[in-house]
């Protein structure tokens, strides 16, 4: 598998420095990606440069996962218009191990071959190198001029929104540089990617290497696109905020329900990224896409791949059968499948009660549902609904408006589920 062709085909490649396709042809190649980890997961905005290392790894080369521990302190100025926050060294140190966790999934840690992927941190180089050592060693190499041409730099001193820019963000691209200069001679690392906001940042570690140690010093640069939805806005965020990796923040049944709402063009864009189908598997899936566009298939195949890569089988077959309770046949046995944490998720957004179990149990389910809680606006309307079959409990039509609630009709030991209708969903919660 040729690196460079695999990212081109998948709408991968964004910028590449002349002789990067030559080093790769020579043999294993050691290259790395930066994650900065402000938070202890992952999202979906940060699954690009993960799956270039997942192909760089199937191509034969080694891949390095570095994580910030140290530059996500200082905070890249990079795509921004204010300094972040700054995190202290337990909080990053607990966020560090989360994303290896995570990063398990795409890339192969574990095993004796020598393209085993590695994870790095720059904090275990960075904690104690004295100010006045990088000063003097690496300070000197890089001018202020050089620093100041950069896009992440200009745009932050220039911008009307902008309260300038701190020297602690302005060392940013320097302590990223020293970053590929230490992975460089210490783990024979010749090629840095990233995100196209990332180009600055990593020209700026090539010319260190080679001011540092030389104009023969072979250091590379190859960005990604920064990956956007058909309305040009950012990817990944949804009006709840990112769609993260961790079920914690975003639960599996939410995580698929992202992939199967993109539009069609996006679709055909993102499942060439975000998994690791072949062409011609991608090409055939696209082209029976495109002859029903109304089954959706390109859709439902890349929730498939991408929530099985990063939840696992068994959360995405839940995922999928969620879905169907909402927009398919589903049956009580159905609900009860689901564990609570998916159950909640899939109902989230609909109207919901509390009552007691003395409220509950034993009530006739016109009373509760008509009158305890305001599911149906009068008792007379729910009557007429159950006659004409249009009231569901747990997926199961209602026989008998004044049929009496028990303990076996709770879900999850707590949960009715009302359907009105075909469309309108009720939650009742049942305390104590």
């Amino acid at each position: 598998m040729n690196f460079v062709e695999e990212l081109k085909w998948r709408g991968m490649l964004h910028q590449m420095m002349p002789g990067t396709e030559e080093l790769l042809a020579k043999g294993m190649t050691t290259a790395y990606v930066g994650i900065d980890p402000t938070a202890d997961s992952l999202h979906i905005g940060h699954l690009c440069g993960v799956m270039m290392l997942r192909h760089f790894q199937r191509a034969g080369h080694k891949p390095l996962a570095l994580v910030g521990g140290a530059t996500g302190m200082i905070g890249d100025p990079s795509g921004k218009s204010a300094e972040r926050n700054l995190l202290n060294e337990e909080t990053l140190r607990h966020n560090v191990a989360c994303i290896k966790a995570q990063l398990a999934r795409f890339l192969d840690f574990e095993s004796d071959a020598p393209n085993a992927a590695e994870l790095v941190n720059n904090y275990d180089w960075m904690k104690d190198y004295t100010f006045l050592d990088f000063a003097r060693e690496i300070g000197k190499h890089i001018t202020v001029n050089y620093m100041m041409a950069k896009d992440s730099v200009k745009r932050r001193l220039n911008g009307e929104a902008s309260d300038g820019l701190s020297f602690t963000e302005f060392t940013y691209q320097l302590l990223q540089g020293y970053d590929f200069l230490h992975l460089y001679q210490e783990k024979n690392c010749k090629l840095q990617m990233g995100g196209s906001d990332q180009w600055g940042n990593i020209t700026t570690g090539t010319e260190l290497i080679r001011r540092k140690l030389g104009a023969d010093a072979d250091a590379y640069a190859l960005t990604c696109p920064l990956i956007t939805k058909a309305d040009g806005k950012k990817f990944g965020k949804t009006e709840q905020g990112n769609v993260w990796l961790d079920r914690r923040y975003t639960t599996p049944y939410k995580f698929y329900q992202f992939w199967l709402n993109v539009g069609d063009a996006e679709a055909e864009r993102y499942i060439k990224i975000f998994t690791s189908l072949s062409r011609e598997e991608i090409d055939a899936l696209i082209e029976e896409h495109r002859a029903d566009p109304g089954r959706r298939i390109l859709q439902k195949r890349l929730g498939e791949e991408v929530t099985c890569l990063v939840h696992g089988r068994e959360d995405y077959e839940m995922a999928v059968e969620a879905s169907n309770i909402l927009f398919g046949k589903a049956t009580k046995e159905s609900l009860m499948k689901l564990d609570e944490e998916t159950f909640l998720s899939v109902f989230d957004g609909v109207p919901q009660f509390e009552v007691s179990r003395e409220q509950a149990l034993g009530a006739k389910a016109v009373d509760l549902f008509a009158e305890t809680t305001k599911c149906f606006p009068s008792k007379g309307e729910m009557r007429k609904m159950v006659q004409g079959g249009g009231v569901s409990l747990n997926k199961e039509k209602l026989a008998a408006f004044d049929r009496p609630i028990e303990e076996t009709d709770l879900i999850d030991g707590k949960y009715l589920l009302v359907q009105r209708g075909k469309k309108n969903y009720f939650l009742i919660t049942v305390k104590g």
